[in-house]
């Protein structure tokens, strides 16, 4: 759903920022989302993939935040809030490079994005946010279906694109690509889905 554009043509972080703080909005390119609340079961998965990672990462440099937690894919660390165009809240989002955050959260490109699908953001999640997410030169996105029970794994290239993904299902496990002695088992993940 997109934001009314009454007063404006394109919205940005700035406006972002004056919107009720019980809503979640994400913009692309200047168009503003309403995201809808997530689903119980879409909580579960969330919270079943945040443990083994927060474990992981417990004493380590790199931090791991869920939604709502505010990602700037601005094109460079300088941007200015009223100039970036793109703002959104990923539902698991992994940050190695501290000068990346802030008190509003992540200025720039994570290392990691996890996305849980639902129908209502199928389009923005497979389409609109990986185009942005490659562009933006995030490592690792994950694309998580609780239908059909399915995890797809998207790795940066050398060539800044993702390469042929990687495809999971609830009897897998997955190798953490920018973190090769971490594996999360799928089972768990996805028991009572």
């Amino acid at each position: 759903m997109s934001l009314p554009q009454k007063e404006k043509a394109e919205y940005s972080y700035a406006d972002y920022l004056t919107w009720p703080e019980d809503e979640r909005w994400e913009i692309i390119d200047g168009i503003a989302y309403l995201r809808a609340a997530p689903s119980p079961r879409h909580q579960e998965i969330l919270v079943a993939l945040l443990v083994p990672f927060y474990y992981y990462l417990a004493g380590k440099p790199c931090k791991i935040y869920p939604a709502p937690f505010s990602v700037r894919l601005a094109g460079n660390a300088k941007e200015k809030d009223e100039n970036i165009r793109k703002v959104v809240e990923p539902d698991i989002t992994v940050v190695c490079d501290k000068t990346k955050l802030d008190d509003k959260g992540c200025h720039g490109a994570p290392d990691l994005i996890v996305e849980i699908v639902s129908p209502s953001s199928a389009k923005m999640d497979k389409l609109i946010k990986f185009d942005k997410y490659e562009k933006a030169g995030v490592k690792e996105y994950w694309l998580v279906e609780p239908d059909p029970k399915l995890v797809t794994v998207f790795t940066l290239q050398d060539d800044r694109k993702y390469g042929r993904p990687d495809i999971y299902t609830e009897e897998d496990t997955v190798k953490v690509s920018i973190f090769p002695d971490l594996v999360i088992d799928l089972k768990p993940v996805f028991d009572g889905v």
